[in-house]
């Protein structure tokens, strides 16, 4: 089985986190076993693999890239945190309610039990791209804390979107009547579209309805390499800055190659 996995590669790495979720204990276990043993090795080669196979997961993305820079990261404790978070906010949501209560509970859980915060201080420190170093500060930038509140509603069965507005990254919602936006750098502000529009003014861009609309899963984590080019550009890390080039340039092949 595991070399049939090795042979499906960023596919088979998809496969294995459906089935770390799996009701049956021993099937879960077994699929984190072999999900540790995909990803151990080579980080950098598995995740350039990941991004030439087009077969983008958020969450297999974002622990690819983490191991990119911390090979250590141990599955298991991923797992077990975002359950722990997950599971505290199923606790307090009510049925029926609408998704901007929902919403409300997962920033009670998220910015007020958990405590996570915008990372002012050190915005561009690099650790703030990487989601095991947002989980241990509770600090990060506005991908990376949109990128944990969007895993955390998904275990929740509360089907939000990633938003790639300019300067702000942010988590959309369009489950109710009206539309909001989820401003997880300030804790969880909700948004308006009118609010959003007088954001975006200082960027004089043409306000389409697609400026408005979710940000395909590949372009998030080109957006996080391309954040980690100018963090570790700022440091002076012209190793990290070379290879998180490259994984940019990957991203922007891959679609090419997939529009013709």
């Amino acid at each position: 089985m595991r070399a049939e996995l090795e042979r499906l590669g960023p596919v088979g790495v998809s496969f294995l986190r459906e089935a770390v979720l799996h009701p049956e204990s021993s099937v879960g276990c077994a699929a984190r076993e072999l999900l540790e043993s995909l990803t151990g090795g080579q980080p950098e080669r598995v995740f350039r693999d990941f991004i030439r196979s087009f077969h983008y997961e958020l969450e297999t993305g974002v622990l690819l890239l983490d191991r990119v820079a911390n090979p250590d990261v141990g599955m298991v404790d991923y797992e077990r945190f975002l359950a722990e978070v997950s599971d505290r906010c199923r606790e307090l949501l009510l049925h029926p309610s609408t998704a901007w209560e929902k919403c409300r509970i997962l920033n009670r859980v998220i910015f007020g039990e958990y405590g996570f915060t915008g990372d002012m201080e050190s915005f561009y420190d690099p650790r703030n791209s990487f989601l095991s170093e947002v989980v241990s500060r509770r600090r990060g930038i506005p991908i990376s804390l949109s990128i944990l509140y969007l895993l955390v509603a998904d275990r929740c069965h509360l089907e939000l979107s990633p938003i790639a507005f300019p300067g702000r990254f942010m988590v959309g919602c369009f489950l109710d009547a009206d539309p909001f936006y989820i401003d997880v750098f300030e804790g969880g502000v909700f948004r308006g579209i009118e609010e959003i529009e007088e954001m975006l003014e200082p960027y004089q861009i043409e306000l389409e309805p697609a400026v408005f609309a979710p940000c395909p899963v590949g372009e998030v984590l080109a957006r996080c390499c391309r954040n980690l080019v100018n963090q570790y550009s700022r440091e002076g890390d012209s190793d990290r800055v070379r290879l998180f080039t490259e994984y940019v340039n990957e991203f922007e092949a891959a679609y090419r190659l997939n529009d013709e």
